[in-house]
């Protein structure tokens, strides 16, 4: 088949023909777990050819069936030969002459499997009243369709759809738009729905199974919908809300109505990702929909708003204005990112959300300060390379740059521009280009300069800044997690505050270094000063050691806001690391944060302290007591403030705070928390309603029930899984999962390992039993070794698989196991899906070795680390 190689390895199709509607009768068989369609849709051929050449995977397409009818020449043309191109996932369609240029309808009979890759048309389970049951759902981003039915799959693409669903009478059968008609003819019934506005392939949606619903409406009318598994309709009620508010905010902001008549969000028991956008009928895990005000945690409540949130801004952005290819898919996912928190904190002003976002650019920074991390904007040549870039590059990279560009232009005229934006886009497609056109003619600021620096480049820069003679000195150089030096160079928007909060001053840093003058030297000698204020720009400060002690003094006598608190910590977090901070700095600044009051500030303080403290045991076990000691009595005063027990009336924030401070006490070691999560978990189990075990704290009991866990006592395991077998929430059973891993004995590892490949959990669930303590690393690695095969045949077609890849790998930090992982790998052969994270992850382990020898090479560390574990305070 020579003939068809010039459609081979191409990462577009050719431009022969533009679909304008899709006319989709799909007839799926829940039993058989197959499904039969046929497809007619209209296009205009636009040039002289005589194949047409669209995307097709997985599916048998009836080649007597394929026949093209054109409109202007009122004859039809049978095709001659039928190819699927299997690893171009392409269909070519060849016909004996030359098909006349103008409108025709295509028309294709195929069927296909049901499958259980969670991708194209598949299968999901659910139980009903005792019986195992399946429903039938899509998920099509980003290269999909194709899976379940021929079309052009790329996002420029744009076509209106007609669907049609013939299902069986007693289920609900759910599509896009509403249902214009519906008849039924014994157990089956035919549902056609709308004609959709003109959309993408990889938006168009279809469920069909037993649900229930609750619904509300907006006050302009349009009816919003939760469905969910039968039984579990009031869990529905709480994203119902935030959905019919998150509406009525994005009008206002973007200045355009949500454009369908209705929008149904609907609970998918097996789903890979956390949500998808689907235009009118957004699908989401149950995690990430459903909220039990018995059982749910705060942090439950925050994920559920955060991604309704998310999904609906999609509806906008995304969904009537599409990225033109996936090298811009981070203005889709980026920009929800960012708004997403906006709409959050419109609904939800207590949550201090923005101040939460710095979460999302530490995530950011970390994977960017690798030299395997990617620009934002990539080149895509091959479908199989789309799945890898939803990563915290193109969402919290993507998020954080639009975070620094607002704060550079100001909320008004960003708004102002973005409304614009999507006016001027709507129903069709747009490039990065685009925006920063919308935002330069708002603003008249030189936005295109500014930002290509930021997405046409990986990584970031460290701006180092120095105290001389009442001038400050700033410097640029790319930032490198392995203390390496890159070569990058950035238009870096600094802004500072000497002081107060009350004057600030802001430039663009456009040349390596730049020189400013600071007024009133005198009174500033011993003042604070504060480069990068709120954490707006996405770059790390490296200050000198004046400066630096005067940031530490500003902090315990709580003179910054919480973003500069946690700004100053992460980055020296980060310049430990890199080996540019002594550890025992980093350690004597996390001393001043003792008496920390906000929420995320404290996060951030209890993971940098997990790390720090994996990262000593590695290098000196001398070292290991006292280090825990310290972190002890870091958090002992919050511990003491906040209690196991909710009290009457607190804040969201403490709430969260709870779970994660008494979860971090719980993996130190600390001998009270052990015991009292011990008593509180036996009073669970004896009665699974008492108040002793409130959802905000099952995280921590569960991890310290399994911290005492050993092979010889063993009964803290198997009651764990006694209540992860009894629940029917998602959200206690990923709980349960994530909190197994925390066991110290290597065989209960193993056995929890295990038990992920079992039937119990569900493949979209086991990558949350991944991360495992750290006497249980070599376990995992011999684990994954073992059962590769098994695993890459199950999760290999989507992203999942590289979460096993990461969570495993990168904990190691040693040079002996970079050559391990290195050589298993390539006896495996290639597999591109893993490519990029296979990289990270070995790097990750390169940079945890390089950081062990500083550490051990560190003198007076263990001085200084004695010091702070027996300070009284």
């Amino acid at each position: 088949m020579s003939n068809y190689d010039h459609f081979r390895c191409k990462p577009r199709l050719p431009k022969f023909a533009n679909p304008k509607t899709y006319d989709l009768h799909l007839k799926p068989d829940l039993t058989a777990c197959k499904f039969t369609g046929t497809v007619s849709i209209r296009l205009d051929i636009v040039a002289d050819t005589k194949f047409i050449v669209l995307n097709a995977a997985d599916l048998s397409v009836d080649s007597k069936s394929v026949r093209f009818q054109s409109e202007t020449a009122s004859k039809g043309f049978e095709a001659v030969n039928v190819e699927l191109l299997v690893e171009d996932e392409v269909l070519v369609l060849e016909f004996a002459e030359n098909l006349p240029q103008g409108v025709g309808v295509l028309f294709i009979k195929f069927d296909g499997t049901l499958n259980d890759q969670m991708k194209g048309f598949y299968r999901s389970t659910y139980e009903h009243n005792g019986v195992k049951k399946n429903m039938a759902v899509t998920q099509f981003e980003p290269a999909d369709a194709r899976r379940c039915f021929p079309c052009w799959d790329e996002p420029a693409c744009k076509a209106t759809f007609k669907i049609t669903l013939e299902v069986p009478s007693d289920l609900v059968a759910l599509s896009n738009m509403p249902i214009v008609e519906e008849k039924v003819e014994g157990n089956l019934k035919t549902v056609s729905y709308q004609e959709s506005p003109i959309m993408s392939t990889y938006l168009v949606a279809a469920v069909v199974g037993l649900f229930d619903y609750v619904e509300d409406c907006t006050s302009d009318g349009v009816k919003v919908r939760v469905y969910c598994q039968v039984g579990k309709a009031n869990q529905g009620k709480f994203a119902l809300d935030v959905a019919v508010k998150t509406l009525g905010l994005y009008k206002d902001y973007f200045e355009t109505p949500y454009t369908l008549p209705k929008l149904d969000m609907i609970a998918i028991p097996d789903f890979a990702a956390g949500a998808m956008e689907n235009y009118g009928l957004v699908t989401y895990r149950e995690t990430a929909l459903l909220y039990d005000d018995k059982h749910s945690a705060a942090a439950n409540k925050q994920r559920v708003a955060t991604v309704v949130a998310h999904e609906l801004a999609h509806q906008w952005f995304g969904n009537l204005v599409t990225m033109e290819w996936w090298t811009h898919l981070w203005l889709n996912e980026g920009f929800a990112t960012w708004v997403s928190y906006l709409a959050a904190d419109g609904l939800f002003p207590e949550w201090k959300i923005w101040t939460q976002f710095l979460d999302e650019s530490t995530e950011g920074l970390r994977l960017d300060g690798l030299s395997e991390s990617h620009p934002i904007e990539v080149e895509i040549n091959h479908a199989s390379e789309i799945d890898e870039i939803f990563d915290a590059i193109s969402y919290r990279k993507g998020a954080s740059v639009i975070r620094m560009l607002q704060s550079y232009l100001g909320p008004e005229v960003f708004q102002r521009a973005l409304a614009k934006y999507i006016k001027k886009h709507a129903c069709s497609n747009a490039k990065t280009e685009d925006l920063w056109a919308a935002l330069e003619e708002e603003s008249k600021e030189p936005v295109n300069k500014l930002m290509n620096s930021w997405t046409k480049q990986k990584g970031y820069p460290v701006v180092s800044v120095s105290m001389k003679d009442s001038k400050l000195a700033f410097e640029q150089r790319q930032f490198l997690s392995s203390g390496g030096s890159g070569d990058g160079q950035w238009v870096v928007p600094i802004t500072l505050c000497c002081g107060s909060y009350e004057a600030k001053k802001s430039f663009l840093l456009d040349k390596k270094s730049q020189t400013i003058d600071i007024d009133e030297p005198s009174s500033l000698s011993n003042s604070w000063i504060k480069i990068n204020v709120d954490q707006a720009g996405f770059y790390r400060v490296k200050y000198d050691d004046n400066l630096s002690a005067n940031l530490r003094y500003a902090i315990e006598s709580k003179r910054l806001s919480a973003m500069d608190r946690y700004g100053i910590l992460d980055d020296s977090f980060a310049l430990s690391m890199a080996g540019q901070l002594p550890l025992s700095s980093l350690l004597t600044l996390m001393g001043a944060y003792r008496e920390e009051p906000e929420y995320t500030v404290l996060s951030n303080l209890i993971s940098v302290s997990s790390k720090v403290a994996r990262i000593v045991a590695d290098a000196d076990n001398a070292l290991v007591d006292n280090t825990k000691k310290f972190f002890i009595n870091l958090f002992q005063y919050s511990a003491e403030r906040i209690g196991f027990d909710p009290k009457q009336g607190e804040s969201h924030l403490d709430a969260l705070l709870r779970g994660e401070l008494f979860t971090t006490l719980a993996v130190l070691g600390h001998e009270e928390t052990l015991k009292e999560a011990s008593k509180r978990f036996q009073a669970y189990l004896e009665d699974r309603n008492t108040h002793l075990l409130p959802p905000d704290i099952r995280r921590a009991v569960y991890v310290a029930v399994m911290k005492k866990v050993t092979s010889s006592d063993r009964s803290g395991f198997d009651s764990l899984l006694k209540v992860y077998r009894e629940t029917d929430l998602s959200q206690e059973k990923t709980r349960i999962l994530g909190a197994l891993g925390s066991c110290c004995d290597p065989d209960i590892i193993l056995e929890v390992l295990n038990f992920l490949l079992t039937p119990e959990v569900r493949s979209q669930d086991a990558v949350f039993g991944l991360a495992v303590s750290r006497e249980g690393r070599e376990v995992a690695w011999n684990w994954l070794k073992n059962n590769w095969t098994h695993i890459s045949n199950t999760w290999g077609r989507g992203f999942l698989l590289t979460r096993f890849v990461s969570a495993i790998v990168s904990p190691f930090s040693s040079h002996e196991k970079v050559k391990e992982v290195e050589e298993f790998f390539a006896s495996h052969g290639k597999q591109p899906s893993i490519a990029r994270t296979l990289k990270q992850s070995i790097e990750r382990v390169r940079i945890n070795a390089k950081w062990v020898e500083t550490v051990r090479n560190e003198k007076n560390l263990a001085d200084c680390v004695q010091e702070l574990a027996f300070r009284n305070y």
